[in-house]
Protein backbone atom coordinates (compact mmCIF):
# COMPACT_ATOMS: atom_id res chain seq x y z
CA UNK A 1 0.00 0.00 0.00
CA UNK A 2 1.23 3.36 -1.07
CA UNK A 3 -0.15 5.42 1.78
CA UNK A 4 1.61 8.38 2.73
CA UNK A 5 4.59 7.47 0.84
CA UNK A 6 6.47 10.63 -0.42
CA UNK A 7 8.36 10.31 -3.72
CA UNK A 8 8.85 7.61 -6.74
CA UNK A 9 10.88 4.97 -7.09
CA UNK A 10 11.38 5.26 -11.03
CA UNK A 11 12.29 1.69 -11.30
CA UNK A 12 15.64 1.47 -8.99
CA UNK A 13 16.62 0.91 -5.81
CA UNK A 14 17.45 3.49 -3.39
CA UNK A 15 21.35 4.19 -3.84
CA UNK A 16 20.96 3.78 -7.60
CA UNK A 17 17.64 6.56 -7.12
CA UNK A 18 20.40 9.11 -5.24
CA UNK A 19 23.01 8.20 -7.59
CA UNK A 20 20.30 8.92 -10.86
CA UNK A 21 19.14 12.76 -9.02
CA UNK A 22 22.72 13.64 -8.38
CA UNK A 23 23.75 12.71 -12.05
CA UNK A 24 20.47 14.59 -13.30
CA UNK A 25 21.27 18.11 -10.79
CA UNK A 26 24.83 17.61 -12.22
CA UNK A 27 23.66 17.84 -15.97
CA UNK A 28 21.26 20.46 -15.26
CA UNK A 29 23.88 22.83 -13.11
CA UNK A 30 26.19 22.40 -16.23
CA UNK A 31 24.10 22.89 -18.96
CA UNK A 32 21.25 25.25 -17.59
CA UNK A 33 18.81 22.48 -19.42
CA UNK A 34 18.15 19.02 -19.70
CA UNK A 35 15.52 16.59 -21.62
CA UNK A 36 14.58 13.85 -19.47
CA UNK A 37 11.22 11.74 -18.98
CA UNK A 38 8.33 13.74 -17.13
CA UNK A 39 8.65 11.32 -13.70
CA UNK A 40 12.28 11.98 -13.59
CA UNK A 41 12.03 15.94 -13.56
CA UNK A 42 9.31 16.05 -10.98
CA UNK A 43 11.62 13.88 -8.65
CA UNK A 44 14.52 16.46 -9.73
CA UNK A 45 12.94 19.59 -9.25
CA UNK A 46 12.47 19.42 -5.00
CA UNK A 47 15.94 18.50 -5.32
CA UNK A 48 17.66 21.00 -7.11
CA UNK A 49 15.56 23.44 -5.42
CA UNK A 50 16.73 22.47 -2.31
CA UNK A 51 20.15 22.60 -2.98
CA UNK A 52 19.55 26.26 -4.71
CA UNK A 53 18.17 27.45 -1.42
CA UNK A 54 21.86 25.70 0.52
CA UNK A 55 23.49 27.58 -1.80
CA UNK A 56 21.93 31.19 -2.14
CA UNK A 57 21.80 31.66 1.52
CA UNK A 58 23.22 29.13 3.48
CA UNK A 59 26.79 30.92 3.76
CA UNK A 60 29.59 28.53 4.84
CA UNK A 61 27.42 25.63 5.60
CA UNK A 62 25.42 25.84 2.79
CA UNK A 63 28.55 25.54 0.76
CA UNK A 64 29.28 22.26 2.30
CA UNK A 65 26.03 20.75 1.80
CA UNK A 66 26.22 21.51 -1.85
CA UNK A 67 29.31 20.30 -1.94
CA UNK A 68 29.16 16.62 -0.11
CA UNK A 69 26.37 16.45 -2.64
CA UNK A 70 27.35 17.63 -5.94
CA UNK A 71 30.98 17.17 -7.53
CA UNK A 72 33.40 20.15 -7.20
CA UNK A 73 33.16 21.30 -10.70
CA UNK A 74 29.03 21.69 -10.11
CA UNK A 75 29.04 23.16 -6.60
CA UNK A 76 31.10 25.93 -7.49
CA UNK A 77 29.43 26.88 -10.44
CA UNK A 78 26.18 26.66 -8.75
CA UNK A 79 26.72 28.42 -5.74
CA UNK A 80 29.34 31.35 -8.09
CA UNK A 81 26.72 31.36 -11.33
CA UNK A 82 23.55 30.13 -10.46
CA UNK A 83 22.92 30.91 -6.70
CA UNK A 84 23.30 34.66 -7.00
CA UNK A 85 20.11 35.09 -10.05
CA UNK A 86 17.97 34.11 -6.98
CA UNK A 87 18.89 36.42 -4.20
CA UNK A 88 15.56 37.59 -4.41
CA UNK A 89 13.77 35.02 -5.37
CA UNK A 90 11.99 33.06 -2.30
CA UNK A 91 11.73 29.70 -4.63
CA UNK A 92 10.41 28.29 -7.72
CA UNK A 93 14.03 28.37 -9.57
CA UNK A 94 13.05 25.77 -12.19
CA UNK A 95 10.36 25.16 -14.92
CA UNK A 96 9.30 22.19 -16.37
CA UNK A 97 8.30 22.13 -19.70
CA UNK A 98 6.14 18.59 -20.72
CA UNK A 99 6.50 17.74 -24.69
CA UNK A 100 6.03 14.89 -26.64
CA UNK A 101 6.36 11.10 -26.23
CA UNK A 102 9.48 9.29 -26.86
CA UNK A 103 9.40 7.12 -29.87
CA UNK A 104 9.69 3.71 -28.67
CA UNK A 105 8.66 3.16 -25.35
CA UNK A 106 5.90 6.68 -25.36
CA UNK A 107 7.13 7.80 -22.84
CA UNK A 108 6.09 11.31 -22.00
CA UNK A 109 9.28 13.64 -22.30
CA UNK A 110 9.37 16.93 -20.72
CA UNK A 111 12.46 19.64 -20.52
CA UNK A 112 13.63 21.12 -17.20
CA UNK A 113 15.68 24.11 -17.01
CA UNK A 114 16.27 27.21 -14.40
CA UNK A 115 13.91 30.03 -14.88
Amino acid sequence: MRDLRKGRKLGRVKNQREALLKSLAVNLIMHNKIKTTTPKAKELRPFIERLVSYAKNGGVLGVRQVKQTLSMVAAEKLVKEIAPRYVDRKGGYTRIIKGLRRTGDAAEISVIEFI
